[in-house]
């Protein structure tokens, strides 16, 4: 199958968090195109069962083939660690999560080898971090720990607030009690709250942001393919937004973090696919 290198690249997540992707997409692939699915009705997919978060995502998969992407981002570390695997090979174009480039930064930054990673109670519970570093580096040990209030937190826009800050520093006193010296931030919500986890944790931990190494990963597999963008063609909307409810509350959260004005947000019965 021959695969249109102008067409646009399909984003999805649970919600709002998968925006984090689209704006590193946005910032280091600039002529590329994104069509992005935020499953609002849906959300969260942390506290589901795998078989549904796999449902979820063949039905998003499905609508984002109708808009003719040439490749996929899961952007949602639960559905990355539950689906990614039982979707990649119905696949014929490319698929990517947000996990394994995220572990290979931690495994590298590493010197302590002990790495920490937050994530939703769906994310941390697969272990699917730990698995992947494992293979990586068999002397690392990962301490996992679920921050299911963080979701919350930074959908309110509470990103500088002293209750985020509190909050933060409660979830990670075991973390840091444990020494470690790399944290990967395992939700896509995560880098909006990026300065207070660094504040909290000192400047002797280093942050990893799967969304930033997620879209590094995604241009080398693009070139490697051969499928990037010419970059020829202006576009008026370069970038579509679709949602399956809650199309202005979408929209204002994502004008409140990309470098792009989002004029609409489309809301689509997703249950059809």
């Amino acid at each position: 199958m021959k695969i249109d290198r102008d067409a646009p690249i399909g984003v999805f997540d649970s919600g709002v968090g998968g925006l984090t992707v689209a704006r590193e997409i946005m910032r280091n692939l600039p002529s590329e195109k994104i069509v992005y699915f935020g499953d609002t009705a849906r959300v969260p997919y942390g506290s589901k069962s795998k078989d549904t978060v796999i449902r979820y995502s063949r039905q998003i998969i499905h609508f984002l083939e109708e808009q003719q992407v040439k490749a996929i981002v899961i952007a949602c570390n639960t559905a990355s660690a539950f689906a990614l695997d039982a979707v990649k090979d119905e696949l014929d174009i490319p698929v990517l999560g947000v996990i394994e480039a995220g572990a290979k930064v931690a495994a590298k930054e590493t010197r302590n080898k002990r790495v920490g990673v937050i994530g939703t109670l769906g994310t941390v519970g697969s272990g699917i971090h730990e698995a992947y570093l494992k293979q990586l580096d068999p002397e690392i040990t990962v301490i996992g720990k679920a921050c299911p209030l963080f979701v919350p937190l930074v959908e309110e826009g509470w990103l500088h607030d002293p209750v985020t800050t509190e909050i933060v520093s409660r979830y990670l006193q075991e973390l840091k009690d444990k020494e470690i010296d790399t944290l990967i931030l395992g939700c896509t919500h995560y880098p909006l709250i990026r300065s207070t986890v660094g504040r909290v944790m000192g400047d002797q931990v280093t942050l990893v942001n799967p969304a930033y190494e997620t879209a590094l990963q995604l241009k080398a597999l693009l070139a490697e393919m051969d499928i990037s963008s010419s970059g020829t063609g202006e576009e008026d909307f370069p970038y579509r937004f679709y949602v399956s409810d809650l199309a202005d509350e979408f929209k204002d959260f994502a004008n409140s973090i990309l470098p792009y004005d989002v004029s609409m947000a489309k809301k689509i019965d997703i249950e059809k696919y």
